[in-house]
């Protein structure tokens, strides 16, 4: 008798971003021009490359308004877990600064060097080192694969000071359920397995704070599965920015008064 089995299907594509957004490879040059030019006109307002552990990047930066800051908002960066740095990202500071908050910008060491699990607890060590430094509520977003790190920081298994400071949680596009990315290439550096998936995945813990998802509406369809599936799991509201793709859909955190910048700090 010959035995059957489940077909592991290769999701790759469905998690492939920039080739389905054209002009998506000019992008980072454009991206660290503006974070660049976002940096100088702070001058000693933007605090940067501050330790926050061991690692060579275990470091933050911390971006500061004109006035007492009236709390912090973390952004964290996407790129897989396998790219992309904090100084890529330095402009969409801008909206919260505009609105008297102080911003936080973490790097963490990446995959292979680095297991998702290691990945969240740095995140969570660079949120205790920006606590530090900034009284006040905190929120917490993040984009992609930062929109992960950013829905940990809310689930009920985080434990400690960064759990008893976040207020709110704004995870941008999330990869809430790791499971399908067990099933692209990038598996091969990321190396998940059941327990890992498990664990990590923000869709298969409780909700331990207020929580908003934000999606575009223009993004792969995988990407508002992941986003809808963290709403419905955690019965917290989910938005689907029209018009915007998985880049142009961060790009409202520049901007005060954007409905995502209302979402992010409106309240406090």
């Amino acid at each position: 008798m010959r035995k059957t089995g489940v077909i592991k299907m290769d999701l790759s594509r469905d998690y492939q971003n920039g080739a389905f957004i054209p002009g998506s490879d000019t992008l980072p040059a454009i991206w660290a021009q503006k974070a660049a030019a976002f940096r100088t006109s702070l001058g000693p307002r933007a605090r940067l490359d501050l330790a926050y552990g061991p690692a060579p990047r275990n470091r933050f930066d911390l971006f500061l308004p004109d006035t007492a800051a009236k709390g912090l908002l973390v952004f964290i960066h996407g790129g897989y877990w396998l790219a992309t740095n904090r100084d890529l990202w330095s402009h969409l500071a801008a909206g919260a600064i505009a609105r008297g908050w102080a911003c936080a910008m973490p790097s963490y060491t990446l995959a292979p060097q680095a297991r998702i699990a290691q990945i969240t607890a740095e995140v969570d060590a660079a949120i205790t080192a920006a606590c530090a430094e900034i009284a006040g509520p905190v929120v917490v977003t993040g984009h992609s694969a930062g929109g992960h790190l950013s829905a940990r920081m809310g689930c009920a298994d985080r434990t400690g000071s960064v759990a008893a400071r976040v207020n709110r949680v704004v995870p941008i596009s999330p990869i809430a359920d790791l499971a399908p990315i067990a099933q692209t290439d990038m598996q091969a550096d990321l190396h998940l397995d059941a327990a890992e998936i498990a664990s990590e995945s923000p869709a298969r813990h409780a909700l331990r704070t207020q929580a908003h998802i934000w999606v575009g509406g223009q993004e792969r369809p995988a990407f508002l599965w992941q986003a809808r599936t963290l709403s419905e799991n955690w019965n917290c509201p989910w938005t689907v920015d029209p018009g915007t793709h998985h880049f142009s859909v961060i790009d409202a955190l520049e901007d005060p008064t954007s409905p995502l910048m209302q979402t992010c700090l409106n309240g406090f």
